[in-house]
C-alpha cells in the first residue's frame, strides 16, 4: 500500500491475562507456550522486558471477577478447569510493580471494576502503584458483566446494565476529587529542617455526598506523577460509549472488520468532542485483533493448524457461554446456528457469517464456534506473512480510524515473539511503528497523548485544586489549634 501523506503510527499493546488460558482454551499445553507459569513473576517480568526491548507501548492486563459458569449449567465451572479457560485468574495489579522494575518504557494498562471495588480503596490501590511504577500505570474502567461475579459479590443478581454506568460516573467524580482536588500541588515539602513533611494547608477533604457514595476524604496517598492513572476503558454499548467518550483517554473497541469498527470509532470521538468538548487528540481508540504472523502466509497457516489441534472444545464453550450467557450445551453438534431457533445465537453468528472472511456461506456449528474461538477469542483475526498482516493492519488505521491494536496471543510469550521477529520490522520499515521509544521516564500520559497530568479539556480536570484556592477555614482553625495545644 501507498499513501502520499504521512503516516500515523500506530499504537501495540500486548493483550494478555493472569490466567493459564485467556483468549486460546487447551494451548496451555503448547511446547511455546508459558501460560502455566502465570503464578510466578519471573515469567510476568521476563514478558515485560521482551515487550519493552521491542518498542510495545503497553501490556494490557485483562481481569475478570468470576468464573465462566454458564455452559452446561447452570453455576458449573468443571468445562473451564481443563483447559484453564479464564480459571483460575489472578488479580492483575500486584504484577505490576515487579514488571516496572524490570522496564523502562512499558506501560501497564490494568482492568479494575467500579462495580464491586469502593473508589476510596481503590484510588489508594492504584495511586500505590503508579508511585512504584513512576507514572506508567493505566486503569481499564470496567463495570463487569458476569452473573457470577454479581453472586460471588454478595448480590442475587447483577445491576442492571444502565444503572452501573450511573454508578461509573459519580465513582468517577470521586476518584477524581481524591486525586486531583485532595492535595495542592505543593502539599508535599519534605523539609527536613523544620520538620515538615507536608504543608498544614495543603490537603483537604473531599467530602463528597451522592446517590450511590457518601466519601469525606481526603485521599490518603500523596499525588503520584500523573495523579490521575492514564485512563482506559472498554465499553461496546451506548452507555458504554459515552462513558468513554467522557472518560476514557485510551478506548479499547471490539469488531470484526474495519468497515463495522468505524462508526463505533465516529460514535466515541463525536460523544468526546461534541458532547464533553475534548480535544480529539486526546483520546485513542484501539480495537482487539489477533494476529498470527510467520515468515510466509503458507507457514502462518500451518501455524494456526497446529495451534487448533491443541484447542479444547469444552473450554472455548465455556468461553462463549460466559460472554454470551448462552449455553449451548442442549443443542445437536451439527446444527447451524444462523437457522436456529434461539434469536440470540442466530443475531451473533449471523454477525459473524457476515463479517468474519471466508466464511459468508459456510455453516456455523458447534464445531465451527469452537475453531473460531479457541484462536483469540471473538475479535478479528489476521493470519500471514509479513506483507499480508502489514498490509490488513494499515487497512485498519486508514478505514475504522483506529489509533492501534491491542494484540491478542494464541501462545504466551511464542505470538508476541513472532510478531517482534516477523511483523514488527515490516511496520517499521513502512514507517507505520516506532523506532525509538520516548526518553526513558515518561508517564503512560505522555507517552499515549503528550501530557503528564490530565488535560484541562478532560472532565476530570474541574476537580483540580486552583492556584489560590484555599483549605476551608474549619480545617486551619483545627490545625492552628492542634499547634497551639
Amino acid at each position: 500500500m501507498t499513501n502520499s501523506t504521512p503516516k500515523k503510527q500506530i499504537i501495540l499493546n500486548a493483550f494478555v491475562m493472569n490466567t493459564p488460558g485467556h483468549l486460546a482454551p487447551g494451548l496451555w499445553r503448547h511446547p511455546r507456550n508459558h501460560t502455566s507459569q502465570y503464578k510466578t513473576l519471573s515469567f510476568w517480568t521476563d514478558l515485560a522486558k521482551l515487550l519493552d526491548q521491542a518498542g510495545f507501548h503497553a501490556l494490557f492486563i485483562a481481569d475478570t471477577l468470576g468464573p465462566y459458569d454458564v455452559y452446561k449449567g447452570p453455576s458449573n465451572v468443571v468445562p473451564a478447569l481443563a483447559s484453564g479457560a479464564q480459571f483460575p485468574v489472578n488479580d492483575p495489579l500486584y504484577l505490576v510493580p515487579a514488571m516496572a522494575a524490570a522496564t523502562k518504557n512499558l506501560i501497564f494498562g490494568v482492568t479494575a471494576s467500579v462495580t464491586y471495588e469502593k473508589p476510596y480503596a481503590l484510588a489508594r490501590r492504584l495511586s500505590t502503584v503508579d508511585h512504584l511504577s513512576e507514572g506508567r500505570l493505566a486503569w481499564n474502567i470496567v463495570t463487569s458483566y458476569l452473573d457470577s461475579a454479581a453472586r460471588n459479590h454478595g448480590l442475587k443478581e447483577q445491576i442492571p446494565h444502565d444503572e452501573r454506568y450511573a454508578i461509573a460516573h459519580e465513582y468517577m467524580e470521586v476518584v477524581y476529587k481524591l486525586w486531583e482536588g485532595s492535595f495542592r500541588d505543593d502539599a508535599v515539602l519534605e523539609d527536613r529542617e523544620r520538620g515538615v513533611y507536608i504543608a498544614a494547608d495543603a490537603v483537604k477533604e473531599i467530602n463528597h455526598k451522592g446517590k450511590y457514595f457518601d466519601v469525606p476524604g481526603p485521599h490518603f496517598c500523596e499525588p503520584s506523577s500523573q495523579r490521575t492513572p492514564f485512563l482506559f476503558q472498554a465499553g461496546v454499548s451506548e452507555a458504554g460509549n459515552g462513558f468513554g467518550g467522557k472518560h476514557g483517554e485510551a478506548i479499547f473497541v471490539a469488531g470484526q472488520t474495519p468497515e463495522s469498527v468505524r462508526a463505533t470509532v465516529e460514535n466515541l470521538r463525536r460523544v468526546a468532542v461534541e458532547e464533553e468538548g475534548r480535544d480529539p487528540d486526546h483520546i485513542k481508540i484501539i480495537v482487539g485483533i489477533n494476529v498470527i504472523v510467520a515468515a510466509t502466509d503458507e507457514e502462518a497457516l500451518e501455524k494456526r493448524e497446529e495451534y487448533l489441534s491443541y484447542a479444547d472444545e469444552e473450554g472455548a464453550l465455556a468461553l462463549f457461554g460466559g460472554w454470551t450467557g448462552v449455553d449451548l450445551s442442549g443443542y445437536a453438534d451439527d446444527e447451524d446456528f444462523r437457522f436456529t431457533d434461539s434469536p440470540r445465537v442466530q443475531s451473533l453468528v449471523r454477525r459473524w457469517s457476515a463479517t468474519v472472511p471466508g466464511t459468508d456461506n459456510l455453516p456455523w456449528t458447534k464445531r465451527r464456534i469452537v475453531e473460531y474461538l479457541s484462536v483469540g477469542g471473538l475479535g478479528a483475526k489476521v493470519f500471514g506473512g509479513p506483507t499480508t498482516v502489514a498490509d490488513e493492519l494499515e487497512k485498519w488505521v486508514e478505514i475504522s480510524g483506529v489509533d492501534g491494536f491491542n494484540l491478542a496471543h494464541v501462545i504466551n510469550p511464542g505470538t508476541f515473539e513472532d510478531i517482534i521477529e516477523h511483523l514488527l520490522p515490516e511496520l517499521r520499515r513502512r514507517g507505520l511503528f516506532r523506532s525509538e521509544v520516548p526518553e526513558e521516564g515518561a508517564t503512560a500520559r505522555e507517552v499515549f497523548i503528550g501530557t503528564k497530568r490530565l488535560p484541562e479539556d478532560h472532565p476530570g480536570s474541574q476537580y483540580k485544586w486552583r492556584a489560590g484556592e484555599a483549605v476551608p477555614q474549619y480545617k486551619l482553625r483545627k490545625d492552628k489549634a492542634a499547634t497551639e495545644a
